[in-house]
């Protein structure tokens, strides 16, 4: 892969533990910040990646001091100042629900399912999935569903059974469409049984009026923005595979940034970073911190273009593994120096931790303190495994 030329005179050349040192503080891997600002992380980190349940907790868990184990669910099913819905790179997160609507004028842009080859391959036609989606929508006025029962209401209100039953065919990709256009978001399960929502009636934050003229980029500027914000120093290749777009257009909404926006030289490469944080970056410095973070965490998803700068070796397929799977890694200035894991054995609670190299003294006491931050979290007799 030949190497991304700088378009214009770089206004600064970094280095690696700068980026890194100033990406861990604004991760909230530095320093943890009490419980009271815990939406205020979800908010910085661009939403908890939420393909588990358990990670999305560990991640606020590695971030904030005194989590209580079910904050989380308190947050999302009781208090609804967290969502759940399918988000970038059409993955689940939960976002602070006061960003609602931000985010969901960005994903009203997902037009992947409107393409032939999508159409064909789920068996509809261009007419029908517009008519599931308005459908979704009214099934849900007034009511939280199961699928099954969110499937048979589609199928009355569009008058086609078959249309509805489409909705039991594939896990999330039918319900893509509708979550996308802010129609469907997850509401509280019953037992076993996830359940949907109407977000405005959920969230109660009534869907804001259509936005036209130049207004309607402003949503994108506010997400390219919020990237950099976390995960900066960026190429635009980073920015593409955060937010699941191609490169063009990840081009474009970075530029369109204007001068809010510069490019920094990171080992002769091109990086964009919101020119307010330069000084801050050019003045971080190696906190000397070492962090349990768990699997799926941000840092780690901002960072799969990056990984060979991150790790000591070639062990990009230990952290990024088969079928989307990322593991839990060893955080070590920034730097990924291995990986980890937990298991609860009855009244034991099991960490294993797998550095790809001998750490230092220091390293080794920090991560024993994070192990027992942890059982205190989980519960738990801790025994811990170096291996």
């Amino acid at each position: 892969m030949v190497a991304a030329k700088l378009s214009e005179h770089p206004v600064a050349h970094l280095e690696w533990p700068q980026a890194l040192a100033w990406r861990m503080t604004r991760q909230y891997l530095a320093r943890r910040v009490p419980l009271d600002r815990l939406l205020e992380v979800a908010s910085n980190l661009c939403g908890l990646h939420a393909q588990l349940t358990s990670s999305a907790e560990l991640t606020l868990w590695a971030r904030v001091e005194a989590l209580p184990p079910d904050r989380v669910a308190e947050l999302l099913w009781q208090e609804r100042q967290l969502v759940k819905t399918w988000a970038m790179r059409g993955t689940l997160h939960f976002l602070p629900s006061a960003e609602y609507w931000d985010y969901q004028a960005v994903f009203a842009a997902n037009d992947n399912y409107l393409k032939p080859a999508w159409l064909r391959y789920f068996g509809f036609t261009l007419e029908e999935i517009h008519s599931v989606i308005a459908g979704v929508g009214q099934a849900l006025d007034g009511q939280i569903l199961t699928r099954q029962e969110l499937a048979e209401a589609v199928g009355r209100v569009t008058g086609s059974p078959a249309l509805g039953e489409k909705l039991n065919e594939s896990w999330g990709s039918m319900l893509k469409p509708a979550s996308y256009q802010g129609r469907l978001c997850f509401g509280s399960s019953q037992g076993q049984n996830v359940r949907f929502a109407r977000p405005d009636q959920w969230l109660n934050l009534p869907r804001p009026a259509a936005v036209t003229g130049p207004a309607k980029d402003k949503p994108f500027r506010d997400m390219a923005r919020r990237f950099l914000a976390a995960n900066a120093p960026a190429t635009t290749e980073d920015y593409a595979r955060w937010r699941g777009i191609t490169p063009a257009q990840a081009r474009t909404q970075l530029k369109s940034l204007g001068d809010e926006v510069c490019q920094v030289a990171l080992d002769g490469e091109p990086h964009w970073l919101l020119l307010e944080d330069l000084p801050a970056i050019r003045a971080a410095e190696p906190p000397k911190v070492a962090r349990l973070i768990p699997a799926f965490d941000q840092y780690v998803i901002g960072a799969t273009l990056q990984v060979d700068k991150l790790t000591p070796g070639f062990f990009k397929d230990r952290v990024y593994r088969p079928q989307g799977w990322i593991s839990a890694v060893l955080l070590v200035d920034g730097r990924m120096e291995g990986t980890w894991k937990y298991e609860q054995k009855g009244k034991k609670l099991l960490v294993e931790i797998a550095p790809f190299r001998e750490q230092p003294e220091w390293v080794t006491s920090q991560v024993e303190t994070e192990a027992e931050r942890l059982a205190a979290y989980l519960g738990g007799e801790l025994e811990v495994k170096w291996s």
